[in-house]
């Protein structure tokens, strides 16, 4: 094993360990369904207009940009061991 191999391990596992932090940190989207009908349920919510500068939405943002990173790695530890 090469040290860019160890480093790549490392940083996959950190990736990992963050990305499922923050998905367990995000909120469970809830369904429009009859029961918002009959409850009264709004669609067009305060909450729902300004959704891009909520916490839920700077939570995918991040885990967005963590998974790419993660799937970039993985295929850069890849490379790196096949050609080492």
């Amino acid at each position: 094993m090469s040290v860019l191999e160890i480093v790549g391990g490392i940083l996959l596992i950190i990736t990992c360990v963050l990305a499922i932090i923050l998905c367990l940190f995000q909120d469970s989207k809830q369904q429009q369904n009859m029961t918002a009908a009959i409850t009264g349920g709004a669609n067009d919510s305060f909450y729902e207009k300004n959704e891009g500068r909520t916490k839920e939405a700077i939570l995918r943002k991040i885990t967005r940009v963590l998974l790419i990173a993660l799937f970039v790695l993985t295929i850069a530890v890849n490379i790196v061991a096949n050609y080492l």
